[in-house]
């Protein structure tokens, strides 16, 4: 470890601190992060935090957003406050209002991935993982679903129920950098390799690759997979994670520039400086967190 790690370690220490990371942070803040996981794992872990004073959240808004709302009596503080979640952004609480007023019989359900204004308009939320497990779990037969639109199809493929996305075009620009040349040629160049993409490509690069999984998925998949060889369609550094814990297995990034500059807005520095200075804290209304608790809450019991 290097001395800014150090220094991180005596910190949450001194500070009975922990620190919550996403797999698409970098190795070096993934080697001091308590817990590493994906957006289900990590609102999970959110959910049984007991002992500690601090939180530092190693991830983009509404992550940090959604720890603070499971966690009320908490200090929950986010390194970077310009680590935002485009997608996030695109599905404003005003517009799933509307989308409300034109179907009044659907349930709504929220991808994690939005700001916790649009959560507490919510009947229940869902990550990439338990998308379909969700959606499966409701009595109604329309759903209205955002904001990402692949996701929203991925889960359409796995159902009979009507799938509304909102907005139409809602999409995370990492995973909407692959096409389906890139499947095509990496396994010319990788013919052994299993293709694992994330619900959020695009659904032609889904319908070519071996599976479709969360991050989560990813990391159970290549640990208990016979294969050796794997191509990754997601976030860059959830390949640094799958390479650490794999070492017997060889591991490639499907797409190299596949990365989320937001995730990358956390540093060393930036942690140490929230431990320090115990900023910048996330905070939640309590009139929304109230309402997006119930949905958070929800999708947990469904979990």
């Amino acid at each position: 470890m290097n001395h800014d790690q150090e220094e991180i370690l005596k910190l949450k220490e001194e500070k009975n601190a922990i620190i919550l990371a996403h797999n698409y942070q970098t190795a070096k803040i993934q080697e001091i992060a308590d817990f590493l996981g994906d957006s289900l794992e990590l609102c999970i872990k959110a959910s049984q935090i007991e002992d500690a004073d601090l939180v530092v959240f190693c991830g983009v808004d509404f992550m940090a957003e959604t720890a603070a709302i499971l966690n009320p009596s908490k200090k929950i503080l986010i390194p970077d406050p310009q680590a935002e979640c485009p997608m996030a952004h695109m599905l404003p609480a005003e517009e799933v209002r509307r989308y409300k007023e034109r179907y009044p019989d659907a349930a709504v359900v929220l991808y994690v991935n939005t700001m916790a204004e649009a959560k507490a308009e919510a009947d229940i939320l869902c990550t990439s993982a338990n998308a379909v497990q969700v959606v499966e779990s409701l009595d109604e037969d329309q759903i209205l679903f955002g904001p990402d639109m692949n996701l929203a199809w991925f889960v359409q493929q796995q159902t009979n129920k009507e799938i509304i996305p909102m907005p139409v075009k809602g999409y995370c620009y990492v995973h909407k950098m692959f096409n389906s040349a890139d499947i095509t040629f990496s396994r010319d160049n990788y013919p052994d390799a299993e293709v694992l993409v994330h619900p959020e490509c695009d659904a032609e690069v889904q319908e070519l690759a071996d599976h479709v999984l969360s991050t989560g998925g990813m990391i159970r998949h290549v640990a208990t997979s016979p294969e050796k060889n794997f191509l990754i369609g997601t976030e860059v550094d959830m390949v640094t994670r799958l390479r650490r814990e794999n070492p017997d297995k060889i591991i490639y990034p499907l797409l190299d520039e596949a990365i989320c500059e937001n995730m990358k807005l956390h540093t060393l520095k930036k942690v140490k400086n929230s431990l320090i200075e115990e900023k910048f804290q996330v905070t939640v209304p309590k009139e929304i967190s109230d309402k997006a608790r119930s949905a958070v809450e929800r999708m947990l019991e469904v979990s």
